[in-house]
């Protein structure tokens, strides 16, 4: 593994960074009414990195009045709305979900008019995960948005996951194109060609500093013995920091696998709009809402 002295490779050298880097983001909660968002919240601003401001009820509004900011709110659709807005306005470096419906807030992000996803922009979900087994962080895409991503799309996944891994001091990431075997299959599997663009626009330096290689499937690309044992030559080494799924079905059952069966911890967020939302559902535990905005934080520049 290339000697990266200041990787952040767990969550809680994420949150030691942010720490030591002062670094503070406002993140406005859509419609903050349930108590496991509220308590990540309270984690996160006891922490010192994320200034919180609620889009809420009244109700709750009078609770943390004083200590939060206050945005009031009359539904979620209202939340989403005026949450939306305070992006717009440069208010808020970042978007946590609470308690509102997924399809409610992606149509107010959404929104051609008043939304926050850039013309052209793509957007992606992207999961960073901590396993007991492996060394280091994973970053993954996309186990939530896009179904079947097109050549473009995951052209701008891979930009997107390199620049994560920059976020988190991985000088050269290596970045696996997953498949089920390792050779291209145009027949069956097209997309499999497009990967050898993928590694050519890489070594041409279009996502920056960072190794892409594909097609592998995940045990070589996570595993040195198992690249050795197929006697397969390639940069990633067994090592990968993030690997790109070919579809929605492989990266949910991945992330379903690892959370359910291997204790890994995870944190996600969605990229390509104005700024990082941190999407979480109902079955994320406060401690991942919690990551979540601490990796929505390092990635996120001033909005200004």
């Amino acid at each position: 593994m290339k000697n990266d002295t200041k990787r952040i490779a767990d969550f809680s050298q994420l949150v030691e960074n942010l720490n030591e880097t002062g670094n503070k983001k406002n993140v406005a909660v859509v419609w903050a009414e349930d108590s496991h968002t509220l308590e990540a919240v309270e984690m996160a601003h006891k922490a010192g990195f994320a200034n919180p401001i609620l889009v809420c009820s009244q109700q709750t509004a009078e609770k943390y009045n004083g200590k939060y900011e206050i945005l009031l709110a009359d539904s979620p659709q209202d939340a989403s709305e005026k949450a939306v807005a305070l992006v717009r306005e440069g208010r808020a470096d970042a978007l946590m979900k609470g308690f509102v419906n997924t399809d409610v807030l992606l149509r107010a992000i959404l929104d051609k008019e008043k939304g926050i996803l850039p013309k052209g922009s793509v957007l992606t979900h992207i999961t960073a995960a901590k396993l007991p087994t492996y060394p280091k962080l994973l970053f993954f895409t996309d186990p939530a948005v896009i179904p079947h991503p097109t050549q473009e799309q995951r052209t701008a996944q891979i930009r997107y996951i390199a620049d994560f891994c920059h976020a988190f001091h991985i000088e050269q990431p290596k970045i696996s194109l997953i498949h089920c075997s390792e050779k291209p299959d145009g027949k069956h599997f097209p997309y499999t060609e497009g990967y050898l663009e993928l590694k050519k626009m890489a070594a041409d330096g279009a996502f920056g500093n960072c190794i892409v290689d594909g097609p592998l499937d995940l045990k070589t690309s996570c595993s040195a013995e198992a690249l050795a044992d197929k006697k397969i030559d390639s940069p990633i080494g067994g090592e990968a920091d993030a690997v790109i799924f070919p579809d929605i079905e492989a990266g949910n059952v991945f992330y379903k696998a690892i959370t359910l069966f291997a204790a890994a911890e995870t944190a996600a967020v969605l990229q390509g709009t104005q700024v990082p939302v941190v999407l979480a559902s109902r079955g994320d535990t406060v401690t991942s809402k919690f990551y979540s905005m601490a990796l929505a934080t390092i990635i996120s520049k001033p909005n200004k």
